[in-house]
């Protein structure tokens, strides 16, 4: 009986034991970070937004020409469009390099040489899209293409021909969100992936009011919000500007096919404290709300951070730093 209750003691005192020792799945480490490229200094960047000291970290990569960015912390990547070498291609090895204080990254992968001409990447699960800019070394063709992330290897899966001025793009879900380049509109694609290879033409085609030249594009599920870049005149450094749309579901659904989203749906920032001439790329963060600009043509290329504006109105970034050439940026949150 004696070491009955000996037993039911030291029972009772492990259970007890386990159930408060129990070890508990660790929170995740927050992460937002930022990348960009640049269309002539061979380099991008990487920027730890949370860090104490948030500073920009460069690295050389092997082509001078990018246009169109994206990290991936699972797989701890950077992935560009290289205009250079006509490739996707992507850099591994990032946080490995920044504790060697590397300056540079060796490429790890790329796709075919299948564009000319890139302009953006968009990023949905393993499916990679670019986007192709007419150029006599495309026979002025438009595309958007569709690749394949398989392991160890980038394989075309689509090959789109669009009848519009390709650059920027974004994806939520299975819809393509596009801009027409030279225009102020906006291009739906809906079941995007599902489409077969060849001429496709958009769900929906909106033009937005106001808007001179489309050429960046962002859109966050989380706060139904879509920011556009308008670059207004290529040559001119002043006047280019930011446009939000809120409620960007309803509003996008409540326009007809040919259609136009008014001024009253859009809060604009444009004038001289903006410092927007060319915003070539966008980013934004719903949590933060903080709208990231690639600005290419003032003094010689800028990233802008703006905070989301509320009302229509001039207004100056709440920070800016130079970097030549810039093409393309992309924000990461996890």
């Amino acid at each position: 009986m004696k070491n009955k209750f000996l037993l039911l003691a030291f029972v009772s005192a492990f259970y007890a034991c386990s159930d408060n020792d129990s070890p508990t799945t660790p929170a995740a480490t927050p992460e937002l970070r930022l990348v960009t490229s640049s269309n002539t200094s061979g380099k991008v960047s990487y920027t730890d937004l949370l860090a104490s000291t948030p500073n920009p970290i460069s690295f050389t990569i092997g082509s001078l020409d990018t246009d169109g960015v994206y990290y991936d912390s699972t797989r701890d990547e950077i992935l560009v469009a290289s205009r250079s070498q006509n490739k996707l291609e992507i850099y591994g090895g990032i946080q490995n390099a920044l504790t060697a204080n590397a300056t540079s990254l060796s490429l790890s992968l790329a796709s075919a040489s299948e564009f000319a001409n890139a302009r953006e990447v968009a990023v949905s699960g393993d499916k990679i899209v670019v986007t192709q800019d007419q150029s006599p070394s495309n026979a002025n063709t438009n595309k958007l293409l569709v690749y394949q992330r398989t392991g160890s290897s980038l394989s075309l899966l689509h090959a789109y021909t669009v009848n519009f001025k390709t650059w920027g793009i974004a994806i939520e879900g299975s819809t393509l969100y596009a801009v027409a380049d030279l225009t102020g509109d906006l291009l739906v694609f809906e079941n995007f992936f599902n489409l077969p290879s060849g001429s496709i033409m958009p769900t929906k085609r909106v033009t937005i009011a106001g808007l001179v030249r489309t050429h960046g594009i962002a859109y966050a599920a989380s706060d139904d919000r879509m920011v556009l870049t308008d670059v207004g005149a290529a040559a001119s450094d002043s006047d280019g500007g930011l446009i939000v749309i809120n409620n960007f579901s309803s509003v996008i659904n409540a326009t007809p096919n040919g259609g136009t989203i008014a001024l009253t749906n859009q809060v604009r920032v444009y004038g001289p404290l903006s410092t927007l001439g060319n915003p070539v790329d966008v980013a934004y963060d719903a949590v933060s709300q903080r709208i990231y600009v690639a600005e290419r043509a003032n003094m010689g290329g800028r990233l802008l951070t703006f905070a989301l504006p509320t009302t229509t109105a001039d207004a100056a970034p709440a920070a800016a730093r130079l970097e030549p050439g810039i093409s393309s940026v992309y924000v990461h949150r996890k």
